[in-house]
């Protein structure tokens, strides 16, 4: 654990990349086996499970540190970081406990899962009496499940195909699946993941040499079932006058739409399928349907694309397929609620045959070709989006347009299409890996040209401080709407006396509704003004969160919207941050349940929630701000 600690410091103490890639390349040096393999796995962002609840290590850190609930509590606000305040607050160790890193993990913390809470209370004492601050800091990060580090990992797969001598990215390719939750680390897989590449003679045996063509690695698909690593696109953010210049003519590039959706590799191998989505979790169980869709493929096909609900024609709000992902048992009335498929937009193996290295082009009549033979329908090459969706395996239709002004009029039908934009993917483009630094706009790149997010005025009414380096700063707000346009600035005042007053307020009267969080978007100034100003309005104060007096408008853009019985509102976003702060608009004008009501129609997220229908309620009392503390979720 001590070595994990030092790297761990080491990680975090610089911004450089050699700074970084020099210390994973000691750890990994020094580190035996089955170390080495958890602390990969940590490091290319494997999510332990919390082992305790985060209570019980508030309360033995006080009983163990000798000191008020209330203390522990202010020394929290103070730092900003639970696992740093305990490891501060913590009396010097007793006694050294000289583990590794693996021994930890398996022998100290998996079993705490299965052990009463007294046993936990018991175990987790001992281990922090026998560990530093750093230790310490380190192992409540991860009995907490909220372990996090400032390394990528591309930069992680860098330095271990550094250190064992490999190609990176057959270490990368050797890592997918590593991460997976079922995944179990240890000194055999370890071996495996730095043991030399086998590399078969060409066909047909002879020279290896330059003359006769390099020999060809024997691990040239992925072992049984594991996908590829995924190519990732990056955000399209110049002008549309500059595209022309930056990119050449549109049709040098294959243009498709974004769907909203999970990004999926399926395999098929063995005469079995794996669904694996691009943050490497395996998936299969959860979607019988695309499982189903790949029966008839050949063994050794790896192909890429997206899982969406397909109803009534189009793709289905992301919200829907929430549902599915959160479902641990799939009843027939969920498969029929949700029904899913899977699109496919790139073939990266076809019957063994690793087609990466190939141009996009090249590749995708390879895909079109592969389609046709999973079934007799046609594909969705060429046909609306809105159609309906045929059996065998979908492609994803080529968007086409005479120049950029006619794929930017396209890109401009993507929401009513129940999609996030174009994707833009260059015809000479090898499949790569991730998401590297471009210079420029290159040839062999995927560019995603997302339309602009969605967007409306809220007020800010609570704020809570961040973690980390902003843990002395109100960064993280919590925003609402009115429920329904103020008549004039009169009675927006009125409202915000009345919050100031502490008064509830009266049934069917003009209220401030909360509905969404947001924490990024401004600027390391911005953050401090508004700080102060939190500081200077505060009215009450609910543990770390302060009720405010309302005083700001903000412009919020979000990515999504949908029904959602466990907020307030009634409405949930995706993905919501500061655009902007709207000096220029008074409260009055801030935006309602109106607005939000309308963006619900506009991209056809406006059907009733299935929870609501579940229990038989007609809609949701939306409950508005007062002098309460925020519910669970809501709060800043």
């Amino acid at each position: 654990m001590r070595r994990f600690a030092a790297l761990f410091q080491a990680l975090d103490a610089s911004t450089a990349t050699s700074d970084k890639l020099a210390a994973l390349r000691h750890y990994l040096a020094e580190a035996p086996p089955a170390d080495a393999a958890w602390a990969l796995y940590f490091l290319a962002g494997g999510k332990p499970r919390q082992t305790v609840p985060t209570a019980l290590l508030r309360t033995l850190a006080c009983r163990e540190a000798g000191i008020a609930d209330w203390l522990f509590e202010a020394c929290y606000q103070a730092v900003g970081d639970l696992a740093e305040t305990i490891a501060l607050v913590l009396p010097p160790p007793r006694r050294r406990h000289e583990r590794g890193l693996a021994e930890w993990i398996e022998q100290g913390l998996l079993p705490l899962r299965e052990a009463t809470p007294e046993r936990q209370a018991e175990a987790i004492a001992d281990h922090w009496d026998g560990l530093d601050t750093a230790g310490r800091f380190l192992l409540t990060k991860l009995i907490g499940g909220g372990f996090r580090v400032g390394v990528s990992k591309l930069l992680v797969q860098r330095a271990l195909a550094e250190h064992a001598g490999l190609d990176p990215k057959w270490v990368a390719q050797r890592m997918m699946g590593w991460t997976d939750k079922s995944a179990r680390p240890d000194a055999a897989a370890y071996a495996r993941l730095v043991a030399p590449v086998p590399v078969a003679p060409p066909p047909g045996g002879g020279d290896t040499g330059p003359a006769a063509g390099a020999a060809v690695a024997a691990e040239a698909l992925p072992p049984t079932g594991q996908p590829f690593p995924f190519f990732l696109a990056h955000p399209l953010e110049a002008p549309l006058d500059e595209l022309p210049a930056r990119l050449g003519p549109p049709s040098d590039w294959l243009v498709e739409w974004k769907y909203d959706g999970i990004r999926a590799q399926v395999v098929r191998a063995g005469g079995r399928t794996w669904v694996w989505t691009r943050g490497e979790e395996l998936v299969s169980d959860r979607f019988p349907e695309v499982c189903a869709q790949a029966e008839r493929w050949p063994d050794g096909s790896v192909v890429d694309g997206e899982i969406l609900v397909w109803k009534d024609g189009r793709p289905a709000p992301f919200a829907l397929l929430q549902q599915r992902i959160g479902r641990k048992t799939l009843t027939r009335r969920v498969l029929a609620e949700a029904p899913v498929r899977f699109i496919a937009y790139d073939l990266l193996a076809e019957a063994g045959q690793d087609l990466r290295e190939q141009p996009q082009q090249r590749r995708r009549a390879a895909l079109e070709a592969f389609a046709a033979r999973q079934a007799p329908p046609p594909d969705l090459l060429g046909a609306p989006l809105d159609a309906a969706l045929p059996e065998g395996l979908p492609v994803s239709p080529e968007v086409h347009g005479s120049d950029w002004d006619a794929l930017a009029a396209r890109r401009a039908e993507a929401r009513e299409r129940g999609v996030e934009g174009l994707m833009l993917k260059h015809r000479a483009a090898r499949y790569g890996q991730g998401r590297r630094k471009q210079e420029g706009l290159a040839a062999g790149t995927w560019w995603k040209w997302k339309i602009e997010p969605l967007s409306v005025d809220a007020v800010l009414v609570y704020a809570q401080a961040g973690h980390g380096r902003r843990a002395s700063v109100y960064t993280d707000y919590t925003f609402a709407v009115w429920n329904r346009p103020p008549a004039d600035a009169a009675e927006a005042a009125a409202v915000v006396e009345a919050i100031a007053a502490r008064r509830p307020p009266q049934p069917g009267a003009l209220q401030l509704v909360p509905f969404a969080k947001a924490y990024s978007g401004l600027t390391d100034a911005e953050f401090a003004a508004i700080d102060r100003e939190v500081r200077a309005h505060t009215l009450e104060k609910f543990g770390p969160v302060r009720s405010l007096r309302p005083t700001r408008v903000f412009e919020l853009g979000f990515e999504g919207i949908a029904r959602s019985p466990r907020h307030r509102s009634g409405i949930a976003v995706r993905f919501p941050r500061m655009l902007r702060i709207r000096d220029d608009k008074p409260l009055h004008e801030a935006d309602s349940l109106l607005q939000l009501e309308a963006l619900l129609r506009a991209t056809g997220a406006d059907g009733a929630p299935r929870e609501a229908e579940d229990t038989g309620r007609r809609g949701l009392a939306r409950t508005a701000i007062a002098a309460v503390p925020p519910a669970d979720g809501e709060g800043a």
